[in-house]
């Protein structure tokens, strides 16, 4: 049997960074509620346990709790933010709100000797409560300028801490975590990523039995290309993909993607053109989150009809990924923004059931899946597209106009950006036709129109991101060509915000 550590949910937006973590120290880990009962925990028998961060302060009414029986059952734990606060609240300690918050990153100072960390380093910090008062037993080991950063008994085997080892934000914070999980959870590190494959292609065959279809929204990305690898992995014959083409793809990038699954015998492609009824459908809209459910609505119409065509397909799959789901909000997160395929989904769904094999992991973990499923590197490497396109890269009311000029400056953005043969490649960057107006110069006459926004992000899990530091040169190439090629754009500007604070779309 497997060694396990639980990873118990209170609401964090990090909950599957903290889980993908551990998988890549090759522990398996599973997230559960928060409210799991001690003999459900006795049950599954984990090596340790994490208790997550949360939007909640901890000493409001109806504020999310764990069994305090946890605490007695000689597993590790280790509290993160909220779990820290859980963790002193429950145990006879005391929470308060701070003076001053702390958010991003922050210097964190040992003040004793602990098995997590021994020398000053800089963390991710999210948070305007804090400590006041320890559990009998516990001893303060990392403070800030502001607030207990960490504190522990060793002999509970009870350990937390305020920052988030779990982001790529905190300064060897994967040491923070593999030292929890090894020294003092005693793991032996058996999990490899094939045992992830192994167990979806049982799962999809155990679901999805012999004669039953499944129909997979292919939009070209690297999520819905490796979920088709895998789902045809598991049952080769029974996969088709629909490509729904809704008109707010990049520049050429539909007869891209025809071209490049077109010919796969096993995914059976098939190419929908919905350009006109989806941009009928956004006609008026300008606030973000209708426009990602209408989107997600009509979307799942369109494989409806085509079901209906093919007849027989009893499943939907989607290549949603965690990141997907966590922003959509959950029982007791915070709604970031609803994706498309998941805050966009109707109630009245005409499918016997939904297949996302990949919802658990983060897109380093898909990338690493796909080349494990022998995806070429044009398509595991394949720079990230949300699924509503640019549609939520034009803030405000959706055209035609726009779109088509949008296109056009996006594309003269990456041809720029590649060109450049940077040392260290953005993971992702685009533009974003803003609602702001601005006053320009052309041919000396006035012109008034959107400003460009210009954005490049580095990042390995997508629920938080650095801007990339792009050279001047690559920027003044990009604006110059962008305000000269495109008539009606006559200024350009560059998005320096990291995530957190703001997320790596506008919409």
């Amino acid at each position: 049997m497997k060694e396990l550590v639980l990873v118990l949910d209170f609401g964090g937006q990090y909950k599957e960074l903290i889980a993908g973590a551990t998988r890549q120290l090759s522990v398996y880990s599973e997230i559960k509620k928060g409210g799991l009962s001690a003999e459900e925990i006795k049950r599954l028998n984990p090596i340790g346990i994490i208790l997550t961060g949360g939007p909640n302060s901890v000493y409001a009414q109806n504020a999310p709790v764990c069994e305090n029986e946890i605490f007695n059952l000689g597993i590790p734990v280790l509290g993160i933010c909220y779990g820290m606060h859980l963790i002193c609240h429950t145990l006879g300690g005391k929470v308060e709100p701070s003076a001053v918050g702390e958010y991003g990153r922050v210097a964190v100072e040992p003040t004793k000797t602990s098995a997590l960390a021994k020398e000053p380093f800089t963390a991710l910090m999210s948070h305007r409560d804090c400590v006041a008062a320890l559990p009998k037993g516990f001893d303060v080991t990392m403070r800030t300028e502001t607030c207990v950063a960490a504190f522990e008994n060793p002999q509970l085997k009870i350990y937390g801490v305020q920052f988030h080892p779990e982001t790529k934000h905190t300064e060897n914070g994967g040491n923070i975590l593999k030292r929890f999980l090894y020294d003092i959870c005693g793991a032996r590190g058996d999990y490899k990523i094939d045992d992830y494959i192994q167990g979806k292609i049982g799962e999809i065959r155990e679901r999805v039995r012999e004669g039953e279809k499944v129909l997979l929204g292919l939009s070209g990305g690297v999520d819905s290309s490796v979920c088709a690898a895998l789902i045809a992995k598991a049952i080769p014959s029974q996969l088709t993909c629909v490509f729904v083409d809704h008109g707010f793809m990049r520049l050429n990038e539909g007869d891209e993607i025809e071209e490049l699954f077109g010919g796969n015998s096993q995914l059976n492609f098939i190419r929908v053109d919905a350009k006109e009824r989806f941009l009928s459908k956004l006609k008026g809209v300008r606030e973000p989150e209708l426009k990602r459910k209408l989107i997600g609505e009509e979307f799942v119409r369109v494989f409806e009809e085509q079901a209906l065509k093919l007849k027989a397909h009893q499943f939907l799959a989607q290549g949603t990924i965690y990141p997907d789901i966590v922003e959509s909000g959950d029982e007791n997160g915070a709604v970031i923004k609803s994706h498309h395929n998941v805050g966009g989904l109707p109630t009245d769904l005409n499918f016997t059931g939904l297949i996302e094999p990949l919802s658990g992991l983060f897109k380093d973990e898909v990338r690493e899946l796909g080349k494990r499923l022998g995806l070429p590197d044009k398509i595991v490497n394949r720079q990230p597209f949300p699924g509503p396109g640019l549609a939520v890269r034009i803030v405000g009311e959706i055209t035609q106009e726009k779109l088509d000029v949008l296109r056009s400056v996006d594309a003269i953005f990456r041809e720029e950006v590649d060109r450049a043969n940077l040392e260290t490649k953005p993971d992702q960057y685009f533009a974003v036709m803003t609602d702001t107006y601005s006053v320009g110069v052309k041919g000396d006459g006035r012109t008034y129109s959107p400003v460009i926004a210009l954005r490049a992000v580095n990042t390995d899990d997508f629920m938080t991101c650095e801007y990339t530091q792009l050279p001047h040169e690559v920027l003044g190439r990009a604006s110059s060509r962008i305000t000269n090629e495109i008539p009606s754009v006559s200024r350009v500007v560059y998005d320096i915000s990291s995530k957190p604070p703001s997320t790596i779309e506008w919409e």
